[in-house]
């Protein structure tokens, strides 16, 4: 079952989503060659704290961390630390979730470190175009799998390579519920769209295959071929006028 939610929730949603974005526009500013992770994720805990927000990440399922740090060929879920220093053309996936009164909001973003290489400039620019062609499709009306498939066409034809072994998902008084929503897939499938559903869109996209493999941790997954690979997400509601990206400022 998918989760309607009412507007009164929807709008502690886009509370909760203002502060992963607002932590998400602070990191931004620290992200240069020198700093560590670790840094990175004090701050954002800081600044969740100050709000009146709850880390969502941290302790969920054993993770250690407030954010994810996923650095060039990792796809999803670094794990912070004093022991990862970035370096001038690295790329940076940085994961950012919330608690607030009950709901959660969830957002992320591939930040570039110094000056990068057009490919990785690339890779960056096509992931985050395909998510805003997913969130296109967020209509009511529409079905799941026109989200899926809108990622999937728009990347591939770029010549990139979608994660299939991890999805977007359902948000709302859980950091994740149903439905699974894949990067891939064709049209016209899945549930049919409804006013209230929340959904957490997320391309993962890697330049080479899409495979991954997770590291000894537990947590970390890269690309097998270790390519590089890029991630954006938002927390968008579906409402009778379109799409409301709740993560947005």
């Amino acid at each position: 079952m998918v989760q309607l939610k009412s507007h009164a929730e929807i709008e502690i949603m886009r509370r909760a989503n203002i502060i992963v974005a607002e932590v998400l526009q602070k990191i931004s500013e620290h992200i240069q060659p020198g700093v560590t992770t670790a840094e990175l994720d004090e701050r954002a805990e800081q600044i969740i704290r100050k709000k009146g927000g709850v880390p969502a990440f941290k302790g969920y399922g054993g993770f250690p961390a407030t954010l994810c740090t996923s650095i060039n060929e990792v796809v999803v879920h670094g794990i912070p630390s004093k022991d990862k220093v970035l370096k001038g053309g690295d790329i940076i996936g940085v994961d950012c979730g919330v608690c607030l009164e009950g709901f959660f909001g969830d957002s992320a973003v591939t930040f570039a470190v110094g000056k990068i290489s057009e490919d990785a400039a690339r890779l960056m620019k096509v992931t985050d175009e395909a998510l805003q062609k997913a969130i296109e499709k967020a209509k009511v009306g529409n079905r799941l799998s026109d989200i899926s498939h809108a990622v999937q066409s728009h990347v591939e034809q770029q010549g990139y390579s979608v994660v299939r072994s991890f999805v977007g998902h359902g948000i709302g008084k859980n950091l994740h519920e149903n439905p699974q929503i894949p990067n891939f897939g064709p049209p016209g499938k899945g549930i049919r769209l409804k006013a209230g559903m929340v959904f957490a869109i997320e391309p993962m996209i890697n330049s080479g295959g899409s495979d991954v493999v997770v590291l000894s941790d537990g947590w970390t997954a890269k690309t097998s071929d270790d390519s590089l690979s890029a991630h954006f997400e938002h927390s968008v509601a579906i409402t009778d006028s379109g799409p409301y990206v709740l993560s947005q400022i």
